[in-house]
């Protein structure tokens, strides 16, 4: 998934990353899945997830579950004391490519209307904003963009150069 000579490494998550994705799971967002829910990802058949890794500690991670031709962005998060360092754009990346060895070739996610942080960060890998789903967050009643990659190939071949 991640170049050898990087310090920074991005693998498949396995069950002894559960603690781990549960504790960023915690520091990323106001309604976190439960342990147990992410415990049953791995054992979900059209489930993905990747992690990210620095020495011995899980600073982000990415989930998706693939149906047919489409990829669906279930969570990612980035470690707060590691955000801002462009690691939630090469773990994008890395899910990205990850969904085409599944013969994924389209994206989707839902992204609060008011974290612009994340809407700027997909639209720079080419989603587009394709409909708005009122009360889609029920701690807060905010709305979801929903967004699509319809090729996500050319979007990780674009940011390979």
């Amino acid at each position: 998934m991640e170049k050898a000579n990087s310090p920074i490494i991005i693998r498949p998550m396995q069950s002894c990353d559960i603690d781990g994705v549960f504790a960023l799971e915690n520091a990323c967002f106001r309604s976190p899945w439960s342990k147990e829910s992410l415990a049953g990802e791995l054992k979900n058949k059209v489930a993905h997830y990747l992690v990210m890794q620095y020495e011995d500690e899980l600073i982000g991670y990415a989930g998706m579950w693939v149906m047919y031709n489409e990829a669906h962005i279930t969570n990612i998060g980035i470690s707060p004391a590691h955000r801002s360092k462009g690691l939630g754009k090469r773990l994008m990346l890395a899910i990205m490519e990850y969904a085409l060895t599944f013969s994924a070739n389209e994206m989707t996610l839902e992204v609060r209307e008011s974290n612009t942080v994340a809407q700027n960060l997909y639209f720079s890998l080419a989603f587009e904003c394709a409909g708005i789903r009122k009360h889609y967050y029920s701690d807060t009643d905010e709305a979801a963009m929903i967004l699509w990659n319809h090729d996500i190939e050319k979007t990780v071949k674009e940011h390979k150069k």
